[in-house]
């Protein structure tokens, strides 16, 4: 079911280009938007617009991320099927975690990576999760530079179509290991997520790097998967912020170069002042 994101993901169409008062018709490519239906043994759940590629990634990021699942081994199988209208993704959980979403199912029908749309009530908005650990190690300011400096060059689909958002799993020197693309933030998150549990890939040290601002979803969703930093381009909300304090999940926002904003947790950036420095 595989299909990696790149030129899979981009499609052509013609656009009138104006510059400079002259108007000339060009090919161009476009990110792919479609929409994707969730289906657990049969029932429908969700459906997602998003980029049709990484669709492994995206099951199993999303089952996980959202609750569905508790482990990747309740996912025994899954099947991209697809349509005119879009893709559907068939999958087979185990027993225990189906019977759980039976009892609160919801509609997602939405729009381009909508995070939290259809909710039913104000419980299933910010779920009941564990906190983190308390930090065992510290991140160089630096890596947060060394990974904002490499991002651009790893998200070929952005730089085909100027559409997409990008997920970046770094090691704690900064380096990108792994990169999901999608339409949607939130998906582009969900398929990093599950791009790395498939991997084997502990999340307990290293950083996921958005290229987006930091909503309570993407925050809920990091803490989820065990992600303790999380850094975005753009700024948080004021959700975020306070679900990142309480979840233990060090927010960073602004993320550009060497200039960003640490909002919760901040004893986890090692940034040369020293442990008595305050670490909110």
């Amino acid at each position: 079911m595989r299909e990696s994101c790149g030129t899979a993901g981009a499609g052509s169409a013609t656009e009138w280009r104006y510059r400079d008062g002259q108007a000339a018709p060009e090919e161009t490519r476009l990110a792919v938007e479609a929409p994707v239906a969730f289906e657990y043994n049969g029932i429908a759940h969700a459906v997602m617009l998003a980029t049709p590629c990484d669709l492994e990634d995206f099951a199993l990021g999303f089952s996980l991320t959202e609750g569905i699942l508790d482990r990747a081994g309740d996912l025994y199988g899954a099947e991209a099927t697809r349509s005119a209208g879009g893709i559907t993704l068939a999958l087979n959980i185990a027993a225990g975690a189906f019977a759980r979403l039976k009892e609160r199912r919801r509609s997602l029908v939405g729009r381009t990576g909508c995070g939290i749309c259809g909710t039913e009530s104000l419980d299933q908005v910010l779920r009941p999760l564990a906190p983190l650990p308390d930090p065992t190690w510290r991140l160089p300011a630096a890596s947060l530079a060394h990974a904002s400096a490499a991002l651009a060059g790893r998200q070929p689909l952005q730089q085909l179509t100027g559409a997409t958002h990008g997920a970046a799993w770094c090691m704690p020197d900064g380096t990108i290991v792994e990169l999901r693309e999608d339409v949607g933030r939130h998906n582009a998150l969900d398929k990093l997520i599950g791009a790395l549990v498939t991997a084997g890939l502990a999340r307990d040290r290293g950083f996921a790097f958005i290229t987006s601002r930091a909503s309570v979803e993407m925050v809920q969703k990091a803490a989820t998967a065990g992600v303790a930093v999380l850094a975005a381009v753009s700024g948080p909300t004021t959700l975020a912020v306070q679900t990142a304090a309480q979840l233990g999940v060090t927010l960073v926002g602004f993320a550009r170069g060497a200039n960003f904003s640490v909002y919760t947790h901040r004893g986890r950036i090692d940034d040369g002042a020293g442990p008595n420095a305050p670490a909110a």
